[in-house]
């Protein structure tokens, strides 16, 4: 079946770079209209621009998802601009806390961990939920970005392993919850893809050490069984496929892209 997605409207977050660029330029490419937002401006606007450009259609707002008011008032423009809301990746995430051991870490620290990578997504999916559900011709497509952290430990980063196994539990719950309503909603579990996130990720771990990052790179490019570090848009693609009709009998999945890395024990 084909992934086209003519006419569609979905909403992107995080897309001003990586994954969330990606998935906006390939959602524009088939045919979608998209709404872009991310906390920074000026990155967001440019993509929107490129979209636009390229024959797109494409209108940035400038969100911070861990905000209700914010979430909500992305929803609305969305709506006001094009009509309806007929698809959504989550996608917005950040690393908000320094890698330390599980006890190590403050009040405050999880609480910016919760805010910033569960209860965010969780914010966006209340209210595309609610749009999908009473707009006229109900229905909808619904994407939560997730991680391989979220699948099992990740030492040096529990809080940001405990939100993304957070992701994929609201993801199965409202799957189930809103089937009956023509409302799918499936997870993408992304590995290493060439981010920004993941630069930064390596650079903590690292400690600004120029040579002990590339020796960690190399060491984690030997256990992938495809030898490489994913490119953005093959996220992307399998974000566009997940809403379309092409994957119509498909609710309340986790699809892992990682090249292979959790497939010993999943």
């Amino acid at each position: 079946m084909p992934t086209s997605l003519e006419g569609q409207v979905v909403i992107i977050t995080g897309a001003s770079s990586g994954i969330g660029r990606a998935a906006a330029v390939a959602f524009a490419r088939e045919g979608a209209k998209v709404v872009l937002s991310a906390r920074q401006a000026d990155e967001g606007e440019n993509v929107a621009r490129e979209i636009r450009a390229s024959g797109g259609v494409a209108l940035f707002v400038r969100t911070d998802v861990s905000r209700r008011e914010e979430v909500k008032a992305l929803i609305e423009r969305t709506v006001s601009t094009y009509g309806r809301l007929d698809c959504a990746v989550n996608n917005a995430a950040a690393l908000w806390n320094e890698q330390r051991r599980t006890a190590e870490f403050s009040e405050e620290d999880f609480d910016r961990e919760v805010n910033g990578n569960l209860k965010s997504v969780w914010l966006c999916l209340r209210g595309e939920l609610e749009q999908m559900r009473s707009q006229e011709r109900p229905g909808g497509a619904i994407v939560n970005v997730s991680s391989v952290s979220g699948l099992g430990a990740a030492p040096g980063a529990a809080f940001y392993s405990m939100a993304k196994a957070g992701i994929l539990v609201l993801t199965k719950t409202a799957a189930m919850e809103y089937a009956a309503e023509g409302i799918r909603v499936n997870a993408l579990v992304a590995g290493a893809f060439d981010t920004s996130m993941l630069n930064k990720s390596w650079e903590q771990a690292a400690g600004g050490d120029v040579e002990r990052r590339k020796a960690m790179e190399q060491q984690f490019l030997s256990v992938l069984p495809l030898r490489r570090i994913g490119r953005p848009e093959e996220a992307a693609e399998a974000a566009v496929w997940l809403c379309s009709e092409a994957s119509s009998y498909m609710t309340g999945n986790s699809m892992i892209v990682d090249g292979g890395w959790t497939a010993w024990f999943r």
